[in-house]
């Protein structure tokens, strides 16, 4: 990918220079370390590192809350690139700092709030939340802490041997790292962020609001928590089987932030689950009551199916991709050996070295050990095992997450649950926890390369971006781990249509068919699984194979699947989110850019972060 030209590129180190003036126009990382590296601009500065924090603490406990209902942690890295731009602005207005906030700033926020932001995904909040149910039991706060942060780390690490060569060589897209470089831009080039800025904040508030008239208990004025149709399906209102809209823009806004084929696929999943599958089995007796808590313990199954299935073989599929992070890792540490190569690259001093990786290896391998041994029972053997596995998965969802934008941790789990249910046959605990170490370095590792992508654009310095992410890491573990437990006090809450907790409810269902295998399952869950495995593969393969006016029609099996373990109001709200979205994008693109992130953004941020102050007074007692 070219780079732009600066009018005026600052010189290169004093060692390098010579050669950077005499780079080939072929040579992409000599050409940007002439036109586009800035050593000099203020990246990490303490301002900077603050209000990451700060943003990425806030950015956690929202998504904490949003995975707990939907199953997903949502991009953060854009939002905190116009709150950080709108935040200096004011205080630069209110002569409260003196000087600009410059764009490699920017960057750095963004890259410790997305370390951070990110902490409730790669399987930490489906597999601690799994553990809970299954268990009822959760590990010491402060040794969580550690655990989650330990793991992500790691994934800091393991991407820096492999940053070279897809960053840099190869300029993979990475679109996220992409779209954030050209966001800061704009920001920093005009009016935009203000404007985001207001729309954001306005969103935020009505999100809040909205949140408080149906959550807190103490207001006169009580919003319900869903609008349904005076209709009746097996003798029972539609709204008791879950097919209503909820007054949730928090969903609203998670839905116009997915695609419009995963919008729709949702809600055709809802219908089918809670308007056609259910009530058949409860007219049969599989299903006990006409309740969300009754109904998901029998769609779970076929949804994990479905969910496991497509997520494997799509990850199969990518068997060019996970080639290729070998042949790139060769490439990359060949390159970083033997003093003479050092001395004569000029990037030697500006790029983090691979003996960093190896290092944090040395450092963060026996401690992740360790803690799998003491917290959940696993051997040190199996552990000493994990870790090359999690490495190796790292480098592929760098890759994978560089040609596609989408990290597979939803195949990286199930895949290491095989694993340890051939290692550590019928263990629930060490099965949960083994995949959450696997997924944590493989999210960590592709986020931190996405950061990077968009410093390589913008001309940052890769060693404080390193230093930003694993800030955002110590953060975002010592944020969510607190508040988890005072959202999730005991294991009766998950599950619940307050907090369905979808993906722990599909690791919580691996874990139990591979510790006691499927034939404990009712009869007509058992055909569920073979019917969910067969969707799931049929879709991707649909998907893959049809022609692009056909497979434009075809379900997303994520969407589906999703659809099967949250309640069916959420998936209504969802897919008017996408429709709401998708309409504004196809008649007014220009609006569509400017406004639907923000709005959504803003709609999530309010009621999450208002939902989780409700709980914190009604813990304190307050009203009471």
């Amino acid at each position: 990918m070219d780079v732009p030209a600066r009018p005026s590129p600052p010189a290169a180190a004093p060692q390098t220079s010579d050669r950077a003036a005499a780079a080939s126009p072929s040579d992409p990382e000599l050409r940007w370390l002439r036109e586009v590296y800035q050593p000099d601009a203020p990246q990490l500065t303490l301002r900077a590192a603050l209000a990451g924090c700060v943003l990425g603490a806030v950015m956690a406990l929202s998504n904490l809350y949003v995975v707990l209902k939907t199953g997903w942690s949502l991009a953060v890295t854009i939002t905190a690139c116009i709150l950080a731009f709108a935040s200096f602005r004011g205080l630069r207005a209110a002569r409260l700092v003196r000087t600009d906030f410059g764009p490699l700033e920017n960057n750095a926020v963004a890259s410790v709030a997305s370390s951070a932001g990110y902490m409730t995904g790669g399987g930490n909040m489906a597999a601690l939340p799994a553990l809970v149910m299954l268990t009822g039991t959760r590990p010491d706060a402060g040794l969580l802490v550690a655990w989650f942060a330990a793991i992500a780390a790691l994934g800091v690490f393991v991407a820096v041997p492999v940053k070279r060569q897809l960053v840099n060589r190869e300029a993979l897209p990475f679109p996220t790292g992409t779209a954030t470089a050209e966001t800061i831009r704009a920001l920093h080039g005009g009016a935009k962020g203000s404007g985001q800025a207001r729309l954001l904040g306005g969103a935020g508030l009505l999100g809040a609001a909205l949140a408080w008239l149906k959550d807190a208990p103490w207001t006169p004025l009580r919003l319900p928590a869903t609008f349904g149709l005076p209709v009746s399906l097996g003798g029972h209102p539609l709204a008791q089987w879950g097919l209503a809209m909820e007054s949730s823009v928090l969903m609203v806004g998670s839905g116009a932030l997915v695609s419009f084929r995963t919008g729709w696929s949702m809600l055709v999943g809802a219908l089918l689950s809670y308007g056609v599958l259910a009530p058949a089995m409860v007219a049969r007796g599989a299903i006990a009551a006409v309740s969300y808590r009754a109904i998901v313990q029998w769609t779970v199954w076929g949804a994990a199916a479905l969910l496991v299935s497509s997520g494997l073989l799509s990850f199969a599929f990518q068997w060019r991709s996970i080639a290729a992070s070998f042949g790139g890792l060769g490439r990359s540490l060949r390159a970083g050996r033997g003093g003479d190569a050092a001395a004569r690259d000029p990037l030697a001093a500006v790029e983090a070295p691979a003996s960093w990786f190896v290092g944090g290896l040395l450092v963060l391998g026996p401690v992740i050990v360790l803690l799998m041994n003491g917290l959940f029972g696993i051997p040190l053997w199996v552990g000493a095992v994990t870790l090359p596995l999690g490495i190796l998965l790292g480098f592929m969802a760098a890759r994978i997450t560089g040609e596609t934008d989408t990290t597979p941790t939803k195949a990286f789990g199930p895949l290491t649950q095989l694993v340890y249910g051939g290692l550590l046959p019928g263990q629930l605990v060490p099965n949960l926890m083994g995949a959450n170490v696997t997924g944590g370095i493989g999210l960590h590792a592709a986020d931190l390369l996405t950061d990077l992508k968009s410093g390589y654009l913008l001309g940052a310095r890769p060693r404080p971006q390193l230093a930003a992410q694993l800030l955002g890491t110590v953060v975002g573990a010592a944020a969510i781990v607190p508040v988890f437990d005072l959202l999730v006090p005991d294991a009766s809450v998950l599950g619940s249509e307050r907090f369905p907790a979808p993906a722990a409810q599909i690791w919580a269902g691996v874990s139990r068919v591979l510790a006691a295998g499927i034939a404990g399952l009712h009869p007509t869950a058992r055909v569920a699984v073979l019917f969910g495995v067969a969707l799931g593969v049929g879709l991707v393969l649909l998907e893959r194979w049809a022609p692009r006016r056909v497979a434009a029609f075809v379900p997303s099996p994520a969407g589906l699947g999703l659809a099967m373990v949250i309640p069916g109001t959420s998936s209504v709200a969802m897919f008017v989110g996408a429709l709401c979205a998708e309409l504004l994008r196809r008649f007014r693109p220009a609006v569509a850019a400017r406004a639907v992130l923000p709005v959504a953004s803003g709609f999530i941020a309010g009621e999450s972060l208002m939902g989780i102050l409700v709980a914190i007074l009604l813990a304190s007692g307050f009203g009471s």
